[in-house]
Protein backbone atom coordinates (compact mmCIF):
# COMPACT_ATOMS: atom_id res chain seq x y z
CA UNK A 1 0.00 0.00 0.00
CA UNK A 2 2.92 2.54 0.62
CA UNK A 3 4.72 1.67 -2.32
CA UNK A 4 1.66 2.64 -4.26
CA UNK A 5 0.92 5.79 -2.49
CA UNK A 6 4.73 6.32 -3.09
CA UNK A 7 3.74 6.25 -7.12
CA UNK A 8 0.62 8.05 -6.65
CA UNK A 9 2.26 10.81 -4.89
CA UNK A 10 5.26 11.13 -7.05
CA UNK A 11 2.76 12.30 -9.84
CA UNK A 12 0.40 14.46 -7.69
CA UNK A 13 2.15 17.99 -7.53
CA UNK A 14 0.83 21.26 -6.12
CA UNK A 15 -1.32 23.32 -7.63
CA UNK A 16 -3.04 19.91 -9.06
CA UNK A 17 -4.43 17.65 -6.58
CA UNK A 18 -7.65 17.64 -4.21
CA UNK A 19 -10.03 15.44 -3.32
CA UNK A 20 -13.62 15.46 -2.23
CA UNK A 21 -13.25 15.38 1.46
CA UNK A 22 -11.58 18.40 1.70
CA UNK A 23 -14.07 20.41 2.29
CA UNK A 24 -14.96 23.40 4.58
CA UNK A 25 -13.94 26.87 4.30
CA UNK A 26 -11.57 28.08 1.50
CA UNK A 27 -8.56 29.84 1.98
CA UNK A 28 -9.55 32.71 -0.70
CA UNK A 29 -12.45 33.58 1.71
CA UNK A 30 -8.99 34.18 4.25
CA UNK A 31 -6.79 36.43 2.76
CA UNK A 32 -6.13 39.99 3.04
CA UNK A 33 -7.22 42.67 0.81
CA UNK A 34 -3.58 43.00 -0.10
CA UNK A 35 -3.64 39.62 -1.35
CA UNK A 36 -6.40 39.59 -3.06
CA UNK A 37 -5.01 42.75 -4.94
CA UNK A 38 -1.95 40.41 -5.69
CA UNK A 39 -3.68 37.90 -6.68
CA UNK A 40 -5.76 39.77 -8.86
CA UNK A 41 -2.76 41.44 -10.40
CA UNK A 42 -0.85 38.14 -10.69
CA UNK A 43 -3.93 36.91 -13.36
CA UNK A 44 -4.51 39.86 -15.21
CA UNK A 45 -2.77 39.58 -18.19
CA UNK A 46 -1.63 35.82 -17.60
CA UNK A 47 -1.82 33.89 -21.17
CA UNK A 48 -4.52 31.22 -20.97
CA UNK A 49 -5.50 31.76 -17.44
CA UNK A 50 -8.63 29.96 -17.93
CA UNK A 51 -10.08 26.94 -19.55
CA UNK A 52 -9.43 23.51 -18.91
CA UNK A 53 -9.86 22.21 -22.76
CA UNK A 54 -8.42 23.99 -25.44
CA UNK A 55 -8.12 22.57 -29.49
CA UNK A 56 -5.01 23.04 -30.96
CA UNK A 57 -5.07 23.40 -34.67
CA UNK A 58 -2.10 23.39 -37.76
CA UNK A 59 -2.75 22.03 -40.83
CA UNK A 60 -4.31 19.07 -40.86
CA UNK A 61 -3.32 18.16 -37.35
CA UNK A 62 -5.52 18.67 -34.15
CA UNK A 63 -4.36 18.47 -30.52
CA UNK A 64 -6.86 18.66 -27.90
CA UNK A 65 -5.12 19.91 -24.53
CA UNK A 66 -6.43 18.98 -21.14
CA UNK A 67 -5.19 20.52 -18.19
CA UNK A 68 -6.14 17.28 -15.69
CA UNK A 69 -6.56 16.86 -11.52
CA UNK A 70 -4.82 14.01 -10.51
CA UNK A 71 -7.06 13.06 -7.46
CA UNK A 72 -10.12 11.87 -7.72
CA UNK A 73 -13.37 14.16 -6.82
CA UNK A 74 -16.97 13.16 -8.03
CA UNK A 75 -17.32 16.22 -9.91
CA UNK A 76 -15.17 14.53 -12.38
CA UNK A 77 -17.39 12.54 -13.59
CA UNK A 78 -19.41 14.78 -15.80
CA UNK A 79 -15.76 16.21 -17.23
CA UNK A 80 -15.27 12.19 -18.25
CA UNK A 81 -18.29 12.28 -19.63
CA UNK A 82 -17.29 15.19 -21.75
CA UNK A 83 -14.47 13.94 -22.43
CA UNK A 84 -15.38 10.41 -23.42
CA UNK A 85 -15.85 10.78 -27.40
CA UNK A 86 -12.27 12.74 -27.80
CA UNK A 87 -10.68 10.20 -26.42
CA UNK A 88 -12.12 7.61 -27.97
CA UNK A 89 -11.56 9.29 -31.19
CA UNK A 90 -8.15 10.12 -30.49
CA UNK A 91 -5.02 8.05 -33.06
CA UNK A 92 -2.74 9.10 -29.61
CA UNK A 93 -3.38 9.90 -25.85
CA UNK A 94 -0.52 11.65 -24.43
CA UNK A 95 0.13 12.00 -20.36
CA UNK A 96 2.56 12.76 -17.86
CA UNK A 97 2.12 9.33 -16.95
CA UNK A 98 1.32 5.75 -18.84
CA UNK A 99 0.73 2.66 -16.72
CA UNK A 100 3.97 1.99 -18.47
CA UNK A 101 6.16 4.33 -16.62
CA UNK A 102 4.31 3.73 -13.35
CA UNK A 103 5.40 0.18 -13.41
CA UNK A 104 8.89 0.82 -14.23
CA UNK A 105 8.65 3.65 -11.31
CA UNK A 106 7.33 0.85 -8.72
CA UNK A 107 10.19 -1.75 -10.55
CA UNK A 108 12.76 1.18 -9.43
CA UNK A 109 11.32 1.74 -6.17
CA UNK A 110 11.83 -2.13 -5.18
CA UNK A 111 15.36 -2.20 -6.77
CA UNK A 112 16.90 1.22 -5.85
CA UNK A 113 14.96 1.91 -2.48
CA UNK A 114 17.64 4.96 -2.02
CA UNK A 115 15.84 6.80 -4.71
CA UNK A 116 13.12 7.39 -2.40
CA UNK A 117 14.52 6.52 1.34
CA UNK A 118 17.74 6.77 3.23
CA UNK A 119 19.31 4.08 3.00
CA UNK A 120 23.56 5.00 4.32
CA UNK A 121 23.67 7.53 6.86
CA UNK A 122 21.86 9.75 9.37
CA UNK A 123 18.05 9.78 9.39
CA UNK A 124 15.81 12.97 9.22
CA UNK A 125 15.35 13.26 12.74
CA UNK A 126 19.43 12.88 13.30
CA UNK A 127 19.78 16.25 11.04
CA UNK A 128 17.12 18.12 12.03
CA UNK A 129 16.66 20.20 15.66
CA UNK A 130 14.41 17.94 18.00
CA UNK A 131 11.56 20.78 17.01
CA UNK A 132 11.65 20.82 13.86
CA UNK A 133 11.39 16.85 13.53
CA UNK A 134 8.43 17.09 15.97
CA UNK A 135 6.41 18.85 14.08
CA UNK A 136 7.73 17.20 10.59
CA UNK A 137 6.70 13.66 12.63
CA UNK A 138 3.29 14.77 13.83
CA UNK A 139 2.63 15.73 10.10
CA UNK A 140 3.62 12.64 9.03
CA UNK A 141 1.15 11.07 11.43
CA UNK A 142 -2.09 13.38 10.25
CA UNK A 143 -0.92 11.39 7.01
CA UNK A 144 -1.12 8.00 8.16
CA UNK A 145 2.49 7.73 7.72
CA UNK A 146 4.49 6.48 10.38
CA UNK A 147 6.90 8.45 11.53
CA UNK A 148 9.71 5.94 12.11
CA UNK A 149 9.02 5.36 8.21
CA UNK A 150 8.95 9.36 7.35
CA UNK A 151 12.47 9.65 9.58
CA UNK A 152 14.00 7.44 6.63
CA UNK A 153 12.72 9.22 3.58
CA UNK A 154 14.61 11.38 1.27
CA UNK A 155 13.95 15.06 2.14
CA UNK A 156 12.40 16.20 -0.92
CA UNK A 157 10.04 13.30 -0.71
CA UNK A 158 8.37 13.79 2.28
CA UNK A 159 8.15 16.88 1.11
CA UNK A 160 5.63 15.96 -1.49
CA UNK A 161 4.14 14.07 0.92
CA UNK A 162 3.43 16.75 3.61
CA UNK A 163 2.41 18.75 0.71
CA UNK A 164 -0.86 16.78 0.77
CA UNK A 165 -3.30 17.32 2.89
CA UNK A 166 -4.55 14.78 5.27
CA UNK A 167 -8.16 15.17 4.42
CA UNK A 168 -7.14 13.82 0.59
CA UNK A 169 -4.94 10.97 1.64
CA UNK A 170 -7.66 8.35 2.49
CA UNK A 171 -7.94 8.44 -1.36
CA UNK A 172 -4.73 8.62 -2.13
CA UNK A 173 -3.88 5.46 0.05
CA UNK A 174 -6.88 3.67 -1.78
CA UNK A 175 -5.44 3.73 -4.87
CA UNK A 176 -8.53 6.33 -5.76
CA UNK A 177 -7.76 8.19 -8.71
CA UNK A 178 -8.21 11.51 -10.68
CA UNK A 179 -8.94 12.67 -14.13
CA UNK A 180 -5.68 11.39 -15.95
CA UNK A 181 -6.73 7.85 -14.57
CA UNK A 182 -9.85 8.01 -15.89
CA UNK A 183 -8.81 9.19 -19.63
CA UNK A 184 -6.21 6.24 -18.98
CA UNK A 185 -9.01 3.53 -18.08
CA UNK A 186 -11.42 5.25 -21.50
CA UNK A 187 -7.98 4.73 -23.85
CA UNK A 188 -7.53 1.42 -22.24
CA UNK A 189 -11.11 0.52 -23.44
CA UNK A 190 -11.24 2.14 -26.89
CA UNK A 191 -7.59 0.24 -27.53
CA UNK A 192 -5.94 3.97 -27.88
CA UNK A 193 -2.12 3.83 -27.63
CA UNK A 194 -0.30 6.06 -24.98
CA UNK A 195 2.60 7.78 -24.72
CA UNK A 196 4.36 9.86 -21.77
CA UNK A 197 5.37 13.38 -22.28
CA UNK A 198 8.77 12.78 -20.67
CA UNK A 199 10.49 9.84 -18.95
CA UNK A 200 9.44 8.37 -15.17
CA UNK A 201 12.67 9.33 -13.66
CA UNK A 202 12.10 13.01 -14.40
CA UNK A 203 10.79 13.79 -11.02
CA UNK A 204 14.27 12.28 -8.93
CA UNK A 205 16.21 13.83 -11.70
CA UNK A 206 14.78 17.31 -10.66
CA UNK A 207 15.66 16.85 -6.95
CA UNK A 208 18.58 14.89 -7.19
CA UNK A 209 20.95 17.68 -7.71
CA UNK A 210 19.47 19.62 -4.14
CA UNK A 211 21.80 19.53 -0.94
CA UNK A 212 20.16 18.05 2.14
CA UNK A 213 19.75 21.65 3.34
CA UNK A 214 18.19 22.78 0.21
CA UNK A 215 15.68 19.86 0.46
CA UNK A 216 15.29 20.53 4.18
CA UNK A 217 13.89 24.30 3.00
CA UNK A 218 11.49 22.06 1.09
CA UNK A 219 10.37 20.83 3.94
CA UNK A 220 9.55 23.51 6.08
CA UNK A 221 8.14 25.03 3.40
CA UNK A 222 5.35 22.43 3.31
CA UNK A 223 4.86 23.23 7.06
CA UNK A 224 0.91 24.93 6.76
CA UNK A 225 -1.32 23.73 9.72
CA UNK A 226 -3.01 21.03 8.57
CA UNK A 227 -6.14 23.40 8.47
CA UNK A 228 -4.80 25.89 6.12
CA UNK A 229 -3.64 23.15 3.85
CA UNK A 230 -7.45 22.00 4.27
CA UNK A 231 -8.58 25.44 3.16
CA UNK A 232 -5.67 26.07 0.58
CA UNK A 233 -7.05 22.58 -1.12
CA UNK A 234 -11.02 23.55 -0.82
CA UNK A 235 -10.00 26.38 -2.79
CA UNK A 236 -7.76 24.81 -5.44
CA UNK A 237 -10.92 22.12 -5.94
CA UNK A 238 -13.05 25.83 -6.17
CA UNK A 239 -10.87 27.74 -8.54
CA UNK A 240 -10.38 24.06 -10.21
CA UNK A 241 -14.01 23.54 -11.61
CA UNK A 242 -14.14 27.25 -12.35
CA UNK A 243 -11.48 26.75 -14.91
CA UNK A 244 -9.79 29.17 -13.31
CA UNK A 245 -6.41 27.38 -13.45
CA UNK A 246 -4.14 30.89 -13.07
CA UNK A 247 -5.97 32.17 -10.14
CA UNK A 248 -5.76 28.35 -8.65
CA UNK A 249 -1.51 28.02 -9.54
CA UNK A 250 -0.84 31.84 -7.98
CA UNK A 251 -3.09 30.79 -4.96
CA UNK A 252 -0.27 28.78 -3.69
CA UNK A 253 2.18 31.74 -4.29
CA UNK A 254 0.55 33.94 -2.05
CA UNK A 255 -0.25 30.78 0.65
CA UNK A 256 3.72 31.11 0.99
CA UNK A 257 3.88 34.50 2.70
CA UNK A 258 1.32 32.22 5.31
CA UNK A 259 4.34 30.53 6.26
CA UNK A 260 5.68 31.43 9.79
CA UNK A 261 9.48 32.51 9.93
CA UNK A 262 9.68 32.20 6.32
CA UNK A 263 10.96 35.23 4.97
CA UNK A 264 8.55 37.33 2.00
CA UNK A 265 11.60 37.80 -0.10
CA UNK A 266 13.03 34.17 0.44
CA UNK A 267 9.22 32.77 -0.34
CA UNK A 268 9.08 34.16 -3.68
CA UNK A 269 12.59 33.22 -4.90
CA UNK A 270 11.41 29.44 -3.81
CA UNK A 271 8.20 29.73 -5.81
CA UNK A 272 10.07 31.10 -8.73
CA UNK A 273 12.17 28.54 -8.46
CA UNK A 274 9.56 25.80 -7.67
CA UNK A 275 7.93 26.94 -10.79
CA UNK A 276 10.46 26.47 -12.62
CA UNK A 277 11.69 23.47 -12.40
CA UNK A 278 8.22 21.73 -11.89
CA UNK A 279 6.33 23.30 -14.54
CA UNK A 280 8.76 25.57 -16.99
CA UNK A 281 11.03 23.55 -17.84
CA UNK A 282 9.19 20.73 -17.85
CA UNK A 283 6.69 22.29 -20.16
CA UNK A 284 9.58 23.46 -22.44
CA UNK A 285 11.06 19.67 -22.39
CA UNK A 286 7.61 18.55 -23.52
CA UNK A 287 6.92 20.55 -26.96
CA UNK A 288 9.49 18.87 -29.07
CA UNK A 289 7.75 15.69 -27.92
CA UNK A 290 4.48 16.08 -28.56
CA UNK A 291 5.93 17.95 -32.27
CA UNK A 292 7.45 14.67 -32.96
CA UNK A 293 3.89 12.60 -32.22
CA UNK A 294 2.49 15.07 -34.73
CA UNK A 295 4.15 13.49 -37.67
CA UNK A 296 2.94 10.60 -36.95
CA UNK A 297 -0.77 10.99 -35.75
CA UNK A 298 -3.08 13.37 -36.96
CA UNK A 299 -5.48 13.78 -34.06
CA UNK A 300 -3.88 13.76 -30.40
CA UNK A 301 -4.90 14.14 -26.58
CA UNK A 302 -2.43 16.05 -24.69
CA UNK A 303 -3.29 15.54 -20.90
CA UNK A 304 -1.68 16.72 -18.38
CA UNK A 305 -1.55 18.88 -14.99
CA UNK A 306 -4.06 22.06 -15.31
CA UNK A 307 -0.73 23.78 -13.91
CA UNK A 308 1.20 23.46 -17.16
CA UNK A 309 -1.59 25.31 -19.47
CA UNK A 310 -0.92 28.80 -17.94
CA UNK A 311 1.09 31.55 -18.28
CA UNK A 312 4.10 32.75 -20.72
CA UNK A 313 5.81 29.14 -19.76
CA UNK A 314 2.65 27.30 -20.02
CA UNK A 315 2.26 24.43 -23.27
CA UNK A 316 -0.39 26.52 -24.92
CA UNK A 317 1.39 29.45 -25.10
CA UNK A 318 4.62 27.71 -26.00
CA UNK A 319 2.27 25.78 -28.87
CA UNK A 320 0.97 28.96 -30.14
CA UNK A 321 4.76 30.29 -30.46
CA UNK A 322 4.92 26.95 -32.80
CA UNK A 323 1.89 28.46 -35.15
CA UNK A 324 -0.85 26.79 -33.33
CA UNK A 325 -3.89 28.18 -33.53
CA UNK A 326 -5.20 27.67 -29.91
CA UNK A 327 -9.25 27.45 -29.13
CA UNK A 328 -11.00 27.20 -25.38
CA UNK A 329 -13.38 24.08 -25.78
CA UNK A 330 -16.39 25.30 -23.74
CA UNK A 331 -20.06 23.34 -22.76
Amino acid sequence: MLLRTAVTALFALIGTTASAACTGVNYLDQITATQQTQLDAAVADMPFAEGLIWEATKGADTITVIGTMHIYDPRLEPLRDRLSSTITNADLVMLEATPEEEAKLQEMIVTDPGRLFIVDGPTLPEMLDADTWGLIADAARQRSIPPFMAAKMQPWYLSLMLAIPPCAMDDMVSGVRGLDQMIIQNAEAAGVPMQAVEPFTTLFDIFKNDSIDEQVDMLRVNMLSPAVQQQMFVAMLDRYFAEDVGRLWELARVAMSDIPDLDPTEAAAMFTQMQEALLDTRNRNWIPVIMTATQTHDDIVVAVGAAHLIGEGGILQLMQNEGWTLTRVTE
